[in-house]
């Protein structure tokens, strides 16, 4: 083996060990950072992503040059792992948009709501001082969240909620079939049969 032939192999191990695995790390840890309800962290995790799968194209590059260098491309191993790498970088494309989703139902729309405090008034009594005034529980006789819609006071609040839950199990189904690929291309590379 000549010492292009190193060169371009310890390039291509050396992207595959720095960019898969903080890409498997960063899609598996969305979903519970989305179910958390941390937007900042999955913005993070969203830019991981998108940085690392952007290197981990440089896996498939050098991989390709080795493949030319040793005149490999007859060999179907090498051809099973290519096509699976191609299917992983889509399904990675498919979880940058639904970490994008995510973010984007996470986010607040609006200013925060203010808590509802009584103020000195209808502690005291009614406003012409007649009584207590009767204070109800937060939320009482308002709907629940299945019963609000998007054009309702609080149902933006509940589609959001909806929305981030959808991408979280779109995101942990699309990242544990991407890590699997990640598994099978490892052992056709070691096993090379």
């Amino acid at each position: 083996m000549s010492f292009s032939d190193r060169l371009v192999l310890w390039l291509h191990i050396g992207f595959a060990i720095f960019t898969i695995g903080p890409v498997a790390l960063a899609i598996s840890s969305t979903p519970r950072y989305i179910r958390q309800r941390d937007v900042a962290v999955v913005r993070y995790l969203s830019r991981i992503t998108v940085i690392f799968t952007a290197a981990a194209l440089l896996v498939l590059v050098f991989g390709i040059v080795l493949g030319e260098l040793r005149h490999d491309f007859a060999r179907p191993w090498l051809t099973v792992s290519m096509t699976l790498f191609v299917v992983a970088i889509v399904l990675l494309v498919l979880v940058i948009r639904d970490q994008r989703r995510a973010i984007k139902a996470l986010a607040p729309a609006g200013p925060p709501l203010q808590a509802a405090v009584p103020d000195e008034a209808d502690a005291r009594g009614d406003a012409d001082g007649t009584g207590p005034a009767e204070l109800e529980p937060p939320g009482a006789g308002q709907p629940g969240p299945a019963q609000l819609g998007p054009g309702q006071p609080g149902g933006e609040t509940a589609v959001a909620a909806h929305v981030a839950s959808v991408e979280r199990g779109r995101i942990a189904a699309m990242g544990g079939v991407v890590n699997l690929i990640w598994l099978v291309i490892l052992v056709l590379m070691v096993w090379q049969p």
